[in-house]
């Protein structure tokens, strides 16, 4: 893959990153929250809501950062866009291994809808994290490939 192409992945990345961003900050109505976190107390529904907000501002600055330094990342211009390349992969890699390990299949077993968002999710999050750690490491990979 070339650094044009790579350039344009990470683009699309950081307008998908940009979306979820904005999707967290309305999860309480999509998912149909607002009761349960009612009758939550009052410290534990402000600790969410800071929480989901500052998780949209990091989404956000990750994919602004993503959006105007994507061929710099690409073509591995400095130190720090590799930097920057690796935390964010690091950052999606925990959120796939998350999705599987600490969610219950409860939540989506056996209700097909739940499920195919489940995969889906891990499957973004997941390409999230190779996409990143790709452009963060790619160069010191490229042996994997011709073996």
């Amino acid at each position: 893959m070339n650094a044009l192409q790579l350039s344009l992945l990470l683009q699309i990345a950081a307008a998908l990153q940009l979306a979820i961003a904005t999707l967290n900050l309305f999860l309480v109505p999509l998912l149909n929250w607002k009761e349960n976190l009612a009758r939550a107390p009052l410290l534990l529904r402000e600790v969410f809501h800071v929480h989901a907000w500052f998780i949209s501002a990091i989404l956000a600055i990750f994919a602004a950062m993503t959006w105007r330094f994507a061929a710099d990342l690409a073509a591995h211009s400095s130190p720090i866009a590799q930097w920057l390349a690796a935390c964010i992969g690091l950052f999606w890699a925990i959120r796939a291994v998350l999705q599987v390990t600490y969610y219950s299949s409860s939540h989506w077993r056996g209700q097909p809808t739940r499920t195919m968002a489940h995969i889906c999710l891990l499957l973004l999050y997941g390409g999230f994290a190779g996409l990143y750690l790709w452009t963060a490491f790619g160069d010191q990979m490229r042996w994997l490939i011709r073996a």
